[in-house]
């Protein structure tokens, strides 16, 4: 079974994989983390949206779960990342503005995830947004 929700997963983790390699390129010396966190976990969201392909129900709640986090740790990164740029280092720049992406393509990627989980759950649903 193929979806929409698959498909943006992989592409997902595509783009986490393209934003670390640019992390490491950007600053060699100091950005191998980059390259090892965005393949990591580029290569676990393509494999979440490739079980969802599949039919693989929990492998929706294992995609959430992971995105929640790094949303999370992109937003505690990018601030670090805009506050030494703003004390003055400007060669943080490159670095914030990665991952302030990589943190906003986080965000809507989870927004999605909430989405489909709410419809595909009618009790989830029926909890967040109840009937008057």
């Amino acid at each position: 079974m193929k979806t929409k929700l698959s498909k943006w997963m992989i592409a997902y983790g595509l783009f986490l994989i393209a934003m670390g390699a640019a992390g490491y390129l950007s600053n060699p010396e100091k950005a191998a983390t980059a390259l090892m966190s965005g393949g990591t976990f580029g290569a676990l969201s393509m494999l979440w949206g490739w079980l969802m392909s599949r039919g693989i129900g929990w492998s929706r709640w294992a995609a959430g779960t992971t995105t929640a986090l790094l949303v999370v740790v992109f937003a505690s990164r990018a601030s670090v990342s805009w506050m030494t740029f703003a004390g003055g280092a400007s060669e943080k720049l490159t670095a914030a503005i990665l991952i302030t992406l990589m943190g906003t393509a986080s965000l809507a990627m989870l927004a999605l995830l909430l989405s489909t989980l709410v419809r595909r759950t009618p009790a989830l649903r029926w909890k967040l947004f109840p009937e008057t």
